[in-house]
């Protein structure tokens, strides 16, 4: 006999079969999806089991909520603020909240702890920290069987709709594009404002029907928090954007909120040797940064820049579990050289290693290459970010080549084997000359190591990676172009040909049309979204669709004028009107900004008058 929908048995995390109660009667794709659960359930049970860390709960009496971080478990469990809304949510006696990622394979997602479908929590958070993993969201939904589009979502009279939120860096640089997709954002640190959602839904009565729609209207009314079906796009009468109009009781623009100092720095909850960072704890040093790069968003849309100080960073790190050695320092590349040094001395004391992905190459104390001698580190990377000095004036790297040399040799005496050097490509204003110094500069640091090599009787082996430049939302390159196609791949030729001679040097390029990609994404508005709807729906290249959808992707990554409105001004960072266009201007003459002074400096209206 032939089993549909409503005959095929649920599998617990335990591997007990259950009948279901909540599966569409009508959806026989649903049915076919969850034909693939045995498998998935067993593989939730087989990570679960090697986790340090899990926190379990009995669902009865609870609200429960799947957190969902939209890409496979072994890169998802490296994200700190994932783990960080794991074990607040959890905090609270009235929630069980459960993980839910993308699947390995082909079939519907399940919760890591217990096994369960999407469509059984009745509000759904997702983290977003990619422009990458927007596809992946949609392909969860689809794949859960939730309507993705939050105007044309419903339920059913026994499973209304889940309450869908999203939150992480993404939803605060520019979150036009996945807006239609979600019933609210939260904007700015969960520590501030977590705790207010979570009472808010806890408070609900969910038996109530509209409860939603109430929790929806009191956030709106409240800093941090934005409803996107309240606020509608207005245009002139040749079709440019023209702004937002807010419905009542909604504010415009939604400011964001953020987490001024803490107690103890964000750090690892659960600790797994299935993850990017096998076995390693991590703590994060601040959020923000001082420096003041121009192309990077983190260091805008985080402001005003928050470098924990050392006693915050060693009380995450007196949290690290028993039989953990292995720490990983999440933001080295704008912690201050005093604090590290205090953050290595403690590591060293405790007998645990040292693992880091970037390391500011004027931040390296005494103490610090100590700790990485004894760490027994393989690999280390520089970011130079700009090809040239002049680039790095550009974009306020505030680095001389001499500070990139020097660390580079310092590395290597330290035990490095293998030296990554990241720059970007695509900058504003670059030129061949630039090209030209960044392979000039290859070079010089691999006559400098090579000495060191070679007295030790092993070489070191430089990994060059370029990745082309995506101007971002939010920084002072908003208002520039994407380089183009033709032209990043023009330039890596360049590059790649210069460097191939160069012997125990690799060079790893990302591909152009990816970053083209990326930077429709990170530069669209709200007409995006039925474009990847259909994208993951039909499987079809990118460029065709958004052609089917009268979307042109050059017209999306062109240069803005500094009169534009820009849709993701929907989003108040407490800047100052033209403080960007000033930087990008800067950065056109080549001049450079000094480091934020959180103190004295109120050059960009974040810190107040």
């Amino acid at each position: 006999m032939q089993q549909g929908p409503d005959d095929f048995p649920r599998l617990q995390a335990g591997g007990k079969a259950t009948r279901p109660t909540r599966i569409l009667p009508s959806s026989w794709v649903l049915w076919f999806q969850q034909s693939s659960l045995v498998n998935h359930v067993k593989a939730s049970a087989d990570l679960l089991a090697q986790e340090q860390g899990t926190i379990l709960k009995k669902w009865k009496g609870k609200l429960p909520i799947a957190l969902v971080f939209p890409n496979v478990y072994h890169l998802a469990m490296s994200n700190l603020g994932l783990q960080l809304v794991y074990r607040m949510a959890n905090d609270i006696p009235d929630i069980v909240c459960e993980r839910v990622f993308l699947p390995a394979e082909e079939g519907a997602p399940v919760s890591v702890e217990s096994g369960r479908l999407l469509t059984d929590f009745p509000v759904i958070l997702c983290a977003l920290s990619f422009e990458s993993d927007y596809l992946n969201l949609l392909r969860i939904f689809l794949t859960a069987g939730i309507e993705p589009l939050a105007d044309t979502r419903s339920g059913r009279r026994d499973l209304p709709a889940p309450l869908i939120i999203g939150g992480g860096v993404t939803t605060f640089i520019n979150p036009e594009p996945l807006a239609p997709f979600f019933d609210m954002l939260v904007v700015g640190d969960a520590e501030v404002l977590l705790p207010g959602l979570l009472a808010k839904l806890l408070a609900a009565d969910r038996l109530q029907l509209g409860w939603q729609e109430q929790v929806l209207a009191q956030c709106a009314a409240e800093p941090g928090y934005y409803v996107p079906a309240k606020y509608h796009y207005l245009w002139t009468a040749d079709g440019a954007f023209a702004g937002f109009e807010a419905a009542a009781g909604a504010l415009l623009p939604v400011e964001k909120k953020v987490c001024r100092d803490l107690a103890a720095a964000g750090h690892s909850e659960i600790i797994t040797p299935n993850t990017e960072f096998a076995g390693l704890y991590l703590a994060e040093l601040g959020r923000g940064c001082s420096r003041g790069c121009r192309f990077c968003a983190a260091g805008f849309v985080y402001r005003p820049p928050r470098l924990w100080r050392s006693a915050a960073i060693i009380a995450a790190l007196e949290e690290i579990p028993a039989g953990c050695s292995r720490v990983g320092l999440l933001g080295m590349e704008m912690a201050p050289a005093a604090e590290l040094a205090a953050v290595a001395q403690f590591l060293e004391g405790g007998h645990c290693s040292l693992s880091f992905s970037s390391l500011r190459a004027d931040a390296l104390s005494p103490e610090l290459v100590s700790l990485l001698g004894k760490s027994n580190l393989k690999s280390a990377a520089i970011a130079p970010d700009g090809a040239s000095e002049r680039l790095r004036a550009v974009i306020n790297k505030g680095l001389c080549r001499q500070d990139i040399i020097n660390a580079a040799r310092t590395l290597v005496e330290a035990g490095i084997t293998t030296l990554k050097l990241y720059f970007m490509i695509g900058l504003p204003t670059e030129t061949e000359a630039d090209l030209q110094e960044l392979v000039d500069l290859v070079r010089q640091v691999k006559k400098e190591i090579d000495e060191v090599g070679r007295a030790r009787g092993r070489l070191t082996a430089i990994a060059v990676s370029l990745n082309s430049f995506v101007p971002k939302a939010w920084t002072p390159f908003q208002y520039a172009p994407f380089a183009g196609v033709p032209e990043l791949k023009r330039r890596i030729k360049f590059l790649s040909k210069a460097l191939a001679p160069l012997a125990n040097v690799k060079l790893k390029v990302d591909k152009p049309d990816n970053a083209f990609f990326q930077a429709v994404l990170a530069r669209g508005d709200r007409r995006l979204a039925p474009a990847l709807l259909d994208m993951v729906s039909s499987g079809r290249n990118w460029r065709q669709v958004l052609k089917d959808h009268d979307l042109d992707p050059l017209e999306i990554v062109r240069a803005r004028g500094q009169d534009e409105k820009l849709c993701w001004q929907i989003i108040d960072h407490s800047m100052h009107a033209d403080y960007l266009w000033q930087e990008y201007t800067k950065a056109l003459a080549g001049q450079t900004t000094k480091a934020c002074d959180t103190s004295r400096c109120r050059r960009c209206g974040v810190c107040g008058d």
